[in-house]
């Protein structure tokens, strides 16, 4: 049976991305596409690139569907469940970071949405918190260490595209600015680090720290972090440990040779590296922040909660030129 589906945001980055996955997937019917600022207005003429793909209007109201995607600006999904009725039956995909460190909101507990370690717990929910991009590649980047307990002090480095900061214009988001130019920002206090370590924590026995330092990158898209840990464990059992822990992960490589953005951008995959040198360890991941790292990861949600085929609507080749 085909499920109705809503966008509330649908006119930012996430938004767009969800919409140019979910027109192709088997499963769904894009029922509304809700924006406040742009209501009356064609989702393609906001983004030309959808012009062949979806033409609906951006409505002010929304209606009842079987699942909803909020992509909206961090702390405004609460606002935005407190001011409309939503049935207890409709699965609910929060892309925003209001529901990652505490689930409950109302009636709903809403749970953490990375599905290489909370599949079973994705089944059949009705909402689901989905990560932060950062998170993602971080966490997907530790866990296999966090799970055998091996983790102590973190010291990572991330760098993200452009369309990490959102649709709205920034000065640090100036083509002028931004061409031919890094920054470091947000230094040891980004918002993702009380989510990697909530996850990080709950596998290790002893306390795990995180200095993370974030780079704003000179191109669109993708996310690149490199994670330098100490272990005395060989590079060879590293690298088994890490493809046991992600056997039955999809959407999860860990490749033995150096790993570039271009390997992952446009699809909804993570690549893992290791390296090491006596007994420091770097451990690189890269993510499509938009997709793994936001829409991508929210449809692969959503079709574990619903019971689909994981990878549904998500078989996305990379683009390499």
């Amino acid at each position: 049976m085909i499920k109705t589906v809503g966008i509330v945001g649908a006119n930012g980055y996430t938004g767009s991305e969800l919409i140019r996955l979910l027109a192709f997937h088997p499963n769904i019917k894009l029922s509304f596409l809700y924006s406040r600022s742009n209501s009356g207005t064609k989702i393609s003429d906001l983004y030309p690139d959808l012009t062949t793909v979806c033409d609906m209007v951006l409505a002010n109201k929304p209606s009842q569907v079987d699942i909803l995607f909020l992509c909206l600006p961090h702390k405004e999904s609460q606002n935005w469940l407190s001011q409309n009725v939503v049935s207890d039956d409709t699965l609910v995909v929060d892309l925003g970071n209001d529901f990652r460190l505490d689930g409950k909101f109302a009636d709903r507990n809403f749970i953490y949405g990375l599905p290489e370690i909370n599949k079973k717990n994705l089944l059949g929910v009705k909402s689901i918190a989905n990560p932060g991009c950062f998170a993602t590649a971080i966490q997907l980047a530790l866990l296999p260490l966090a799970e055998k307990g091996l983790l102590n002090e973190i010291f990572t480095t991330g760098i993200t595209g452009s369309t990490g900061a959102g649709q709205s214009l920034q000065s640090t988001t100036h083509f002028t600015w931004r061409n031919d130019n890094i920054s470091a920002y947000k230094t040891l206090t980004h918002q993702h680090v009380d989510e990697v370590l909530q996850q990080l924590n709950s596998f290790n026995d002893k306390e795990v720290s995180l200095n993370f330092v974030p780079w704003r990158g000179d191109f669109t898209r993708g996310i690149f972090t490199s994670s330098t840990v100490k272990s005395d464990l060989k590079l060879s059992d590293l690298e088994r440990l890490y493809r046991e822990f992600y056997e039955e992960a999809v959407f999860v490589k860990v490749s033995e040779r150096a790993i570039d953005l271009k390997q992952v951008v446009n699809t909804n995959r993570c690549v893992i590296h290791i390296e090491k040198n006596e007994n420091v360890v770097v451990i690189h991941s890269a993510i499509d922040n938009l997709l793994k790292g936001a829409s991508g990861q929210a449809v692969q949600n959503m079709n574990l909660a619903m019971g689909w085929e994981e990878r549904t609507g998500l078989n996305l080749k990379p683009i390499g030129f």
